[in-house]
């Protein structure tokens, strides 16, 4: 058998008598045109290990297969267990199904990640693996447009956020392809974008992305306000000092360069 002889995944589901569930934030790319152009466009070479979230019914992982990718899927929902791992008999030795929650599950370091993430939890699994010792070697990554837009957002724009920055800090970030509601089943109520993630070779230390972490908590969340202002129990002022910016400006005007040089000069 080979992944040739799988029938449509429109058929699939209806076979298992399966649809989306809301509480998983679930919505299906099952148009194999679209999951294997992602593919494409995450750079998957043969041979490689992937980790995929949220696989659902398979469309993603079909495409990722076909480009002899050895795929670890990580699924929430039991029921598309069985409909895993029948595909895995298509790709013997090269797709292992891990029914766990993507946020508590143990996975191998290093590899690529691609995925369809489920809405309600994409920006905390984004954060995890940002912030966390998973050291992804790339991440292509399917969100809302708005979520994507923040990931990729530039200083003084309205979407730029503390999200922008601690993406921005630690990855070269870009939106690769823009997807309307209808490419998915359910169809969702918002729009969603493909963000691709590539790690940046100077990343900050451990130590200097946590205290990235406090320092653009503080600063965001009261964004309206003036660093002087927003950052006083950090020392905002002695900060801004320190790498010469002026202390009238707010959240949304500071580059994540400067962002990080704070950081660097902040207490542990």
């Amino acid at each position: 058998m080979s992944l040739d002889d799988l029938p449509p995944l429109k058929d699939t589901l209806a076979a298992a008598g399966i649809s989306a569930k809301k509480s998983f934030g679930q919505h299906f790319l099952l148009d194999l045109n679209i999951t294997r152009k992602i593919v494409r466009l995450a750079g998957i070479v043969a041979g490689e290990t992937v980790i995929e979230v949220g696989p659902g019914p398979g469309g993603l992982t079909r495409a990722l297969l076909e480009a002899g990718a050895h795929v670890v899927a990580v699924e929430k929902d039991p029921r598309f267990v069985p409909l895993l791992e029948d595909l895995a008999v298509h790709a013997p030795g090269r797709l292992q199904v891990i029914n766990a929650d993507a946020l508590t599950a143990a996975l191998p370091a290093g590899a690529s990640i691609v995925a369809n993430l489920p809405y309600n939890v994409a920006t905390p699994l984004l954060i995890g693996w940002l912030t966390g010792q998973l050291r992804p070697r790339s991440m292509t990554l399917m969100f809302q447009k708005e979520v994507a837009d923040r990931i990729a957002a530039a200083p003084g724009s309205k979407t730029y956020g503390r999200l922008s920055v601690l993406t921005q800090a630690l990855c070269e970030a870009r939106i690769a392809m823009d997807l309307p509601a209808r490419a998915f089943t359910p169809p969702p109520k918002v729009a969603s974008a493909v963000v691709r993630l590539t790690p940046r070779p100077d990343r900050p230390s451990d130590e200097i992305v946590e205290r990235l972490q406090r320092l653009t908590a503080a600063a965001f969340g009261q964004r309206r306000k003036m660093l002087r202002s927003s950052l006083k129990p950090l020392r905002g002022e002695a900060l801004c000092a320190a790498i010469g910016l002026d202390t009238s400006l707010r959240a949304e005007e500071v580059t994540v360069v400067q962002f990080v040089r704070m950081a660097e000069k902040m207490d542990a």
